[in-house]
């Protein structure tokens, strides 16, 4: 920004220029130009004046009555959601409850266990989204909870981040569709959306502390896009990120919090922190931040003494009250007028689970039409493989849901297939181990179930012999609070992971089918004795205890099962998964454990595998061309298992495509061999990759992706033809002809993308999605598309002028089935 115009002078310029990113495809229920049209905050401690009524309960709320709005505290009626915020009873305003949500309701109760956002995004429906936001919103409020914390809109960057299963994709205007929709959901339910993180919270590995360094047009085109649409559908909230921006804290970022957010986008809501993400008290709310969760370490005793002082004024304090009433008055909260909490349908949302599952569903290989499975091969079948007989529901986290019901893929797969059916099912990779082999520790030590009385404490100081050298996965299996101490040669086995590390494990390896807390470690025994000591107790209610063992020849073993059952199979559908939660990212993009190895195994075996992914992101597959078909379905939420047999089964069409890029390997990705841009070098992260992210990187590299963004098969076949563009109110109204081609009802998702313009001076990708369409049609089936490309979809952000400025000129429209699968090509002029 040049040294002539200040920062508030350039904000007030770029908000009449700022559009819908949510409008860009036609999708949105809000006006295009509805954000960034309210004239902008005046940026003093006293904020315009709300409601008559929110005036009048400012002026009577005591200091300390109005600092129990602006942080968190414990809820003397707890239901296991995220964070409370008492009310004021005399002035009969009432408490807020805040729910973790991005796959349904997060608390002790039993909630319908959506699929992950990333499988919902997959199915390119902004409709649907709305759809999984009502479930969510319904649910929060029939169990007690007023606002939620969710969507998740975070842009899928780097492939190894733990929480890319939570968030939508690697396109901001795919992104920012589908979370328009999912807000607008959740909110007609009454229950307060919380769109987050903001901003640049896109991996997990240092995320409480890394500076993240991007600059004015990588924020505006790429990370904001979904939170500035986010906006316009009238999020509630907003949560701050943990991270750094550009040198600062997110939650103390002035630039982001009143700069962008209220006088750029005309944001009305309130702004909390995520789960101890304050670091100041003054700054962070002189900067806009207005709660504090889930505790008043800094918005607490702290604020009021900064008040008493004089080093906040007055006026803050009742702003960020002012905006909190704001919103509880908006939802019913403050007069009463709040429908009543409707009872859960548990009917209902397993509903939309199965037709989240169904539609996000998405076929990466499908050789010689190996699926769907029919005749001898739907007749004679081998599941293999730990999670086709678990359900794989969710990731670890606060995307973690206790489901009204889970079936496992294995018993949907026997009752799909019917009776004279023969499916067997071989484990493959074991996850929870075996018990000790007898002789291996010394006599007297049951390690198979080990109880412990309350208050006692048991130890056992002896020996564990290896028969001979290998690498042994220990696992301990317990009940307690307090997870017994186990030292192997004098080395802890299972220490506390640090922070929230430790109750963030993942939603499937965590927890063993008998519902005991899970742990691994791997090392490597030379043959012989090797000390073992363990201290387990028994706390206030006891626990019990088990401590078992993988070993290569238990792995062996397993294979060879598996590959004995599949050659007695005509196919095999392989189950391969990859646990991702919160506060870890991944560190390699090859499936975990040696399920490589197993797959490598099975499809020597049999050629006509199917592999089905659990997995939270893109994953390597050495093994590809070996396969008969691959599925990918995520984490599909407590209705998987229905969904993925009936793709198998081909009761529905394979109706997902890829919202993000996967990578042929390791080092060929976006942010691979550049540190800098991952994970960091000395606490600071670079997006030297600017605006090419995902799709557009492969393009600019001229790098082959595994699979293309938008990818995904159907089990019919569809033909494009007559492509037609024009111009249209400043953009493109483009029309194409979609024919299915095959002899089955079928989707396909077509996907409109553009080109550079030639009259900016701006570097520019080679294509971009500018919009899409979701069609079933018919065999044979033909249907006249027109999709209208906005201003905002040809648009760019122009730094020298901090705002969006329109490509104009002669640009390249392609219409395809993918990014790298253009079917057709034309030209369109843009013009002012």
């Amino acid at each position: 920004m040049s040294d002539t115009v200040s920062r508030r002078s350039a904000l007030w310029l770029l908000g009449g220029a700022v559009t819908v990113a949510a409008a860009a495809t036609g999708w949105s229920a809000r006006p295009a130009g509805a954000a960034g049209t309210r004239a902008p905050a005046t940026g003093s401690a006293a904020a315009p004046a709300a409601s008559p009524r929110v005036e009048s309960l400012i002026r009577r709320l005591t200091l300390d009555e109005k600092l129990t709005f602006l942080h968190g505290a414990d809820d003397p009626h707890s239901l296991g959601q995220a964070g409370y915020v008492p009310g004021v009873p005399r002035l009969g305003i009432p408490p807020l409850r805040l729910a973790d949500g991005p796959a349904g309701v997060r608390v002790t109760k039993h909630a319908t266990a959506l699929p992950a956002p990333v499988l919902l995004a997959s199915a390119f429906d902004p409709a649907l989204a709305r759809e999984y936001g009502e479930v969510i919103g319904r649910e929060g409020r029939a169990l007690g909870q007023d606002v939620l914390l969710s969507p998740m809109v975070n842009l899928i960057r780097t492939p190894y981040a733990g929480r890319n299963f939570e968030t939508f994709s690697e396109d901001p205007l795919l992104s920012a569709d589908l979370v328009a929709e999912e807000v607008s959901g959740i909110q007609a339910q009454g229950l307060i959306a919380t769109v987050k993180h903001f901003a640049l919270n896109n991996q997990e590995k240092e995320r409480m502390s890394i500076d993240v360094r991007a600059d004015e047009r990588t924020l505006h085109e790429a990370e904001l896009r979904g939170f500035e649409a986010a906006v316009a559908a009238r999020a509630g909230a907003v949560m701050g990120a943990y991270n750094k921006v550009n040198g600062t804290y997110a939650c103390e970022n002035a630039d982001l919090l009143t700069g962008v957010l209220r006088e750029a986008w005309g944001f009305d809501g309130w702004v909390m922190t995520d789960w101890f993400a304050a670091h100041s008290t003054v700054a962070s709310i002189k900067a806009g931040l207005d709660m504090e969760m889930p505790d008043g370490t800094y918005f607490g005793a702290a604020l009021k003494a900064a008040v008493r002082d004089g080093s906040v004024p007055r006026a803050l304090v009742d702003r960020s009250v002012r905006r909190v009433l704001t919103v509880m008055e908006r939802f019913g909260l403050l007069d009463g007028s709040a429908p009543a909490r409707p009872d859960r349908d548990p009917a209902a949302g397993a509903r939309t689970a199965l037709k989240v599952a169904k539609a996000g569903a998405t076929l990466l290989r499908n050789e010689r039409r190996a699926l769907p499975l029919t005749g001898a091969a739907a007749r004679s079948i081998a599941v293999i493989g730990p999670t086709g007989s678990l359900p794989f529901v969710s990731g670890g986290g606060s995307a973690h849901v206790v489901p009204d019901r889970a079936a496992s893929p294995l018993d949907a797969i026997r009752e799909r297939a019917g009776k004279g059916a023969r499916v067997r099912h071989a484990l493959g990779e074991d996850l929870f181990g075996r018990a000790l082999p007898a002789g291996a520790v010394s006599p007297g030590a049951d390690f198979e179930g080990q109880h412990v009385a309350a208050g006692a404490t048991w130890t056992y100081d002896g020996t564990l012999t290896a028969a001979e050298a290998d690498e042994w996965t220990l696992v301990i299996h317990y009940s307690g609070r307090e997870r017994p101490v186990v030292l192997l040669d004098g080395t802890e086995l299972f220490p506390l992971a640090p922070g929230y590390g430790e109750y963030f494990a993942g939603g499937l390896v965590s927890a063993a089918p008998d519902g005991l807390a899970v742990r691994r470690a791997t090392v490597r025994l030379a043959a012989g004795p090797h000390t073992l000591k363990i201290t387990a107790k028994g706390g206030a209610d006891g626990q019990v205890f088990r401590l078992r063992r993988i070993t290569g020849a238990t792995r062996a073993a397993d294979v060879a099962e598996a590959v004995r059952v599949a050659r007695g199979a005509e196919s095999v559908v392989l189950f391969a998964y990859e646990d991702a939660t919160e506060g870890a990212d991944r560190t390699t993009l090859a499936l975990p454990g040696h399920q490589n190895a197993l797959i490598d195994a099975v499809t020597a075996a049999n050629s006509r595998t199917t592999v089905v992914l659990n997995t939270s992101s893109s994953t390597t597959m050495p093994w590809l061309e070996r396969t008969a078909a691959v599925l990918q379905m995520y984490y599909p939420g407590q209705e998987g298992a229905a969904a993925t047999a009936a793709v198998l089964f081909g009761d529905c069409d394979p109706g997902g495509r890829l919202t993000q890029s996967f990578p042929v390997s390791d080092e060929r990705h976006p942010v691979a061999g550049d540190p800098r841009r991952y994970p960091g070098v000395d606490g600071v992260e670079e997006y030297s990759e600017g605006i090419h992210l995902g799709y557009r990187w492969y393009d600019r590299a001229g790098v082959a992706p595994l699979f293309p963004f938008g990818h995904g098969l159907s089990y019919t076949s569809f033909g494009y033809d007559d492509l037609s563009v024009r111009a249209e109110h400043g953009g493109l109204s483009v029309s194409f002809t979609v024919r299915n081609t095959g002899r089955r009802t079928g989707t396909t998702v077509a996907q409109v993308y553009v080109g550079r313009s030639p009259h900016l001076r701006l570097d520019q990708p080679e294509r971009a999605l500018a919009g899409y369409r979701r069609l079933e049609l018919p065999p044979g089936g033909a249907r006249r598309v027109t999709v209208t490309l906005p201003a905002r979809a040809l648009s760019s952000w122009d730094p020298a002028r901090h705002g969006w400025v329109l490509g104009t000129g002669r640009r390249r429209v392609e219409v395809g089935a993918s990014a790298r699968d253009i079917r057709l090509t034309g030209h369109g002029e843009v013009r002012r």
